[in-house]
């Protein structure tokens, strides 16, 4: 390297050295010189912005009563922030709160704990929003209590008092509704972040099951927002913004709060008198809906629970409760996630994939008392033979053996465990036009889908079980390797992914692997009902300002058609109305004075409850009425409630009672829910709305 260049890179160095020396000599300048000035100036124009959540939007019945609407109540709070600073971590604040709320302390302090603080499986009655808002111990505090709390400042450190707006589900006729309505809470850290693509304020409480959650986006309304400049004192020195709160829109829904609480009534009775019975009787569910739009009317399940406990507050013993498989699990809402084998009601399908496969409805079949499927004996219904009859009359007293053959007859021509190239499947197409492995599409969230068990499904299921079932003496548990269990787990691990015999004759009786939820059941029959299609069902109506503009109208969808002719479906209509005039069905409506038309089922239960007891038949009614000009849907669901019809059947007639005003077996036109027909146009609303009473006219 010469002279010249070695000159050229000693400038370079001293010119590189000399900025970076600059440099650090700013940065020295900056953060300790002149630190003190700037820091000044950072505290003596720091923002703060106060959130006032908005009013939230009511939830109204067809009629215009309200189904979730305000209130105002008093809110004891306690700042985590606050109570994390003192030595005890605030311990005895806690303490002493829960003596003045004559509360327990455990319940204080397990409010005012994170979720995520918690272990899982101890996190019941947990706070799910953030430690950066207020904590409400009860927003339910009486005047007295507030004025100790914030008159002894220095007794209660980060414990406040104030008024707060409350979600109430008033409870109208004693309508409960929870699972239909749902709930409200603080946000959590996920909802914050934005994952969902939503902007919320710490101070916000947002829908979290239900109609809540599902609408919430109108329901919640835009809070407003006060942008204040502060100096280091926390004194205000300017206004950056300050927007008022626009209320939430309202919700209209098809319920009919009159229709809703004979409904849970009558789900109430329909459990008790099974238990009376002798059944286990552990859980139910009940829905009605328009056939003609798919709007539901009412929608029960039991058991159920106060939808008001979270506004008061969850106690621990609460929040265990509502997910105790003793108590019968409460929080699930069975009309939409129970999954139950639809029994006889089903074999409407069984009877349109007879038809599709040729098979002459007009003739007479016989009805044995058992029949011989490979080496296996399936038994009719208590293993009594009917006489020879038609299929209308066989549907009527239920009867399983014709359904037994002619499924197993089909499962022979699709080549039965050596299919053909493309089997004709009568029975699982006519299910799946149903669509009884979708879910129905309704505007409630969580909904499961049924479970169509055909060739796909069985190889999906085979994949994911094969390793279990091949392997069952290593991987199952002792109590399990019964000899029975044994032989079915050899038959899964050889050809579990093929449809067997016995699988096509559980199926064309709704047994087997076959699963509906009761408002799937419910779509079917409106289905039948209407001619043939399959609506998608709602709860909400339309969405309306507070001034009364109709912002949005949910109108019916069309999500189908089942695989049935005008004139299949016109002897199916037929047929129903045989059950409830001469077959199983007919004394529970002995009498009656509307035309139902509808179905029983008894479905089989393999299993056993926590205490061991073998599981009871499940308990089903689907039905439509009146049966020559049919307007609404009506089913009713006991899980291990006995037989259909002395269960369901009797409690899908005390529905009818009040939509029809019957009584003593007579129709009361002045008792009539609807004497002119459903509700057509949307209802005026106002939180001062009043229930009419139950049987007079909207």
């Amino acid at each position: 390297m010469n002279q010249r260049t070695r000159l050229s890179m000693l400038v370079i160095q001293i010119m590189i050295i000399s900025l970076l020396m600059a440099l650090f000599g700013r940065l020295f300048y900056l953060q300790v010189a002149a630190g003190p000035k700037y820091r000044e100036a950072a505290l003596s124009i720091q923002s703060r912005d106060t959130i006032f959540p908005a009013t939230r939007g009511l939830i109204v019945d067809s009629s215009g009563v309200p189904l979730a609407l305000n209130r105002t109540g008093l809110a004891v709070t306690i700042d985590r922030l606050a109570l994390d600073k003192q030595p005890d971590k605030g311990v005895a604040v806690l303490k002493k709160l829960a003596k003045l709320l004559k509360l327990q302390y455990q319940d204080v302090y397990q409010k005012t704990r994170l979720c995520g603080e918690l272990k899982v499986g101890s996190r019941s009655g947990c706070w799910t929003g953030t430690r950066y808002q207020p904590i409400p111990i009860t927003k339910e505090a009486s005047a007295d209590v507030a004025l100790q709390v914030v008159e002894r400042p220095d007794e209660f450190p980060g414990v406040d008092a104030t008024p707060i707006a409350i979600r109430n589900y008033p409870g109208t006729v004693d309508v409960n509704a929870a699972h239909v309505l749902g709930y409200v809470g603080p946000l959590t850290d996920a909802d914050l972040s934005g994952v969902n693509g939503k902007t919320y304020y710490r101070s916000e409480s947002i829908g979290k099951s239900g109609l809540e959650i599902q609408y919430d986006s109108y329901l919640r309304g835009i809070p407003g927002i006060r942008t204040v400049i502060v100096d280091r004192k926390e004194a205000i020195t300017s206004e950056g913004q300050n927007t008022n709160s626009v209320p939430g829109d309202h919700l209209v829904t098809s319920l009919d709060i009159r229709v809703q609480a004979a409904a849970e009534k009558a789900l109430a009775d329909a459990v008790a008198r099974s238990r009376a019975n002798g059944y286990r009787a552990d859980s139910a569910a009940a829905v009605v809906m328009d056939i003609k739009t798919g709007r539901i009317i009412a929608m029960a399940s039991y058991p159920t629970f106060d939808p008001n406990m979270w506004e008061k507050g969850l106690t621990v013993k609460q929040a265990e409760a509502l997910f105790s498989e003793t108590n019968g699990v409460p929080a699930l809402s069975r009309p939409i996630q129970g999954r139950f084998a639809p029994a006889s009601t089903f074999k409407v399908v069984s009877i349109m994939a007879s038809t599709n496969a040729g098979y002459d409805l007009t003739k007479s079949y016989s009805c044995p008392a058992n029949v011989k499927v490979g080496t296996r004996v399936f038994n009719n219904f208590e293993s009594k033979a009917q006489s020879t009859a038609s299929i209308k009359k066989l549907l009527a007293i239920s009867c399983d053996t014709v359904w037994y053959q002619i499924s197993f007859d089909e499962w022979l021509r699709d080549g039965g465990l050596s299919p053909i190239k493309n089997p004709k499947d009568y029975f699982f197409k006519a299910a799946d036009g149903f669509q009884i492995n979708k879910t129905t599409g309704v505007d409630l969230p969580s909904e499961s889908a049924g479970r169509l068990p055909d060739r796909a499904w069985k190889q999906s299921w085979y994949d994911a079980n094969k390793d279990f079932y091949c392997n069952y003496r290593e991987k199952a548990a002792k109590s399990q390797q019964t000899q029975f269990l044994l032989l079915l787990a050899k038959e899964n691990c050889l050809d579990g992914n093929k449809v067997r015999a016995g699988d096509a004759v559980n199926f064309s009786i709704g047994q087997g692997d076959t699963l509906v939820t009761p408002l799937k059941l419910t779509q079917m029959y409106a289905a039948i009902a209407n001619g043939g299609t399959l609506w998608q069902p709602s709860v909400g109506r339309a969405i309306v300002k507070t001034d009364g503009t109709v912002l949005k109208s949910i109108d019916p969808v069309k999500t189908g058609t089942i695989a049935a002719t005008p004139k299949t479906i016109k002897f199916l209509q037929g047929a129903l109305r045989e059950v409830v005039v001469s077959g199983t069905g007919a004394g529970a409506f002995s009498g009656f004075p509307v035309e139902v038309s509808g179905k029983t089922g008894t479905a089989q239960v393999f299993g056993r409850n926590p205490n061991g007891s073998s599981k009871d038949d499940t308990s089903w009614f689907a039905s439509f009425a009146p049966s020559k000009n049919p307007q609404y849907a009506v089913v009713m669901m006991v899980s291990q409630g006995g037989y259909g019809a002395s269960s369901s059947g009797v409690g899908v007639r005390k529905i009818y009672e009040a939509i029809f005003g019957v009584v003593n077996r007579k129709v009361v036109p002045e008792n009539a829910i609807f004497p002119n027909g459903l509700p057509t146009t949307l209802p005026k609303i106002s939180p001062a709305t009043k229930v009419k009473a139950i049987g007079a006219t909207p």
